[in-house]
C-alpha cells in the first residue's frame, strides 16, 4: 500500500559529500512519485555547496535562513519564501549567510541526473 503522508523529520538525512555542513532528505522519491522527487536540503551556518551542474532542472522553495547563491553569472541572496529556478546544465552554488541554518525544498524530475563539479571561474 502506498504511503501518502509521512513526517519529514522521520526521513533519513544523508550528508552531501561535495557540500560543507549540508544534509539532504529525499522526502518523495521515484518509488513513491513517478514523475518528480521532492528533497529537503539543510545547510548549517558556514555551510554550502561548491559550483556544480546537474543534467536536470531544479525548482526550489526556501523555508528558512539566508544564503548567497550563484546561478550562471548571477549572484543573489535568498531567504524564506523565495522561489528559485535553476535550468538544467547551469552552474550553481550556495553559501549560507548568518547564524541560522539555510533550508529549502527542491523538486527535480525523476530522470537520470549527472552532477559535475565545475571550476568556480566558470560561474
Amino acid at each position: 500500500m502506498a504511503t501518502y503522508v509521512k513526517q519529514a523529520d522521520k526521513v533519513k538525512a544523508e550528508t552531501v559529500g561535495a557540500g560543507k555542513g549540508t544534509v539532504r532528505q529525499v522526502l518523495i522519491g521515484a518509488d513513491e512519485g513517478p514523475n518528480f522527487a521532492l528533497r529537503r536540503f539543510i545547510m548549517q551556518p558556514g555551510g554550502g555547496m561548491p559550483p556544480h551542474t546537474n543534467t536536470v532542472e531544479h525548482e526550489q522553495y526556501v523555508l528558512r535562513g539566508r544564503a548567497r547563491i550563484g546561478i550562471g553569472e548571477q549572484v543573489m541572496e535568498v531567504s524564506a519564501d523565495d522561489v528559485v529556478f535553476i535550468p538544467a546544465g547551469t552552474p550553481h552554488w550556495y553559501e549560507t549567510v548568518g547564524e541560522e541554518p539555510f533550508e529549502f525544498l527542491c523538486v527535480v524530475p525523476n530522470l537520470p541526473d549527472r552532477i559535475d563539479l565545475v571550476d568556480p571561474a566558470a560561474c
